[in-house]
C-alpha cells in the first residue's frame, strides 16, 4: 500500500505552470491576510483613539476645566476662544453643555476617572457619520455617572480614519440608553429579562 505523498513529493509533482500557479494564489493569499490584519489593527486603533477622547473630555469635566472640555469637543471649536465666533446654534448649545457641565457640582470630583464601559455606535455606522457613545464612568467611592456623547468619524481605514468628539449630554439614568434602540435590540432586551426572570 503506497502512502500518501508528502509535501516534497507533492510539489515535485507538479507541473511548472502548477507551480507557478501555486506560488501566485499563495502570495495573494498572504496579501489579504496582510491587508485584512492592517484593516483591523487600524478599526482597534480608533475605538482607542476614541476611548481616550472620551477619557480626557471626562477628566476635565471632573475638575471644572471648561477650557479643557472645549478644546476636547470639535463641536464647540468655533465657540470657545471668542463668544463672537460662535457660527451656529449647535456650536450654541455645545459650548452651554459644556459650561453647564464644568458648573455641575455633582460632577466634580477627586481622585482618579476610572471608564467603566464605553457603547459605541460609531463601529457599525458609515464613515462621516455622526452617532452617540454611552460613556460610564466614575470616580473610586463615589457612584457611577453615565453620558451620551455624539462622535463623528471620518477617513477610511487606508489613509486613516478620524476621530471626533462633537459634544457631551448631561447626565443621564443608569438605565438610560443613548439612541433609539431598534425592533432588533428591544426584542433582545426583552429575551433577556424573561431568562433572568426564571
Amino acid at each position: 500500500m503506497v502512502g500518501a505523498l508528502g509535501p516534497r513529493a507533492w510539489w515535485r509533482g507538479l507541473s511548472r505552470a502548477q507551480r507557478r500557479l501555486a506560488r501566485t494564489l499563495l502570495a495573494v493569499a498572504a496579501i489579504v491576510v496582510l491587508v485584512g490584519g492592517g484593516l483591523l489593527a487600524r478599526v482597534l486603533t480608533v475605538e482607542n483613539a476614541e476611548r481616550d477622547d472620551e477619557l480626557a473630555l471626562v477628566q476635565a469635566e471632573v475638575r471644572g476645566d471648561l477650557a479643557g472640555m472645549l478644546a476636547a469637543l470639535g463641536g464647540c471649536t468655533y465657540g470657545w476662544a471668542d463668544a463672537t465666533a460662535v457660527r451656529s446654534a449647535a456650536e450654541r448649545a455645545c459650548v452651554a453643555g459644556a459650561r453647564a457641565d464644568a458648573r455641575d457640582p455633582r460632577l466634580r470630583r477627586t481622585g482618579a476617572v476610572k471608564i467603566l464601559q464605553v457603547e459605541s455606535k460609531t463601529v457599525h455606522t458609515s464613515l462621516g457619520a455622526i452617532t452617540a457613545s454611552r460613556v460610564a464612568w466614575t470616580v473610586i467611592g463615589k457612584l457611577p455617572v453615565v453620558q451620551c456623547v455624539q462622535v463623528r468619524r471620518t477617513g477610511d481605514f487606508i489613509s486613516g480614519v478620524h476621530v471626533q468628539l462633537l459634544a457631551i449630554s448631561r447626565p443621564i439614568s443608569g438605565e438610560g440608553k443613548c439612541w433609539k434602540e431598534t425592533q432588533i435590540e428591544r426584542e433582545e432586551e426583552e429575551a433577556t429579562r424573561v431568562e433572568q426572570g426564571k
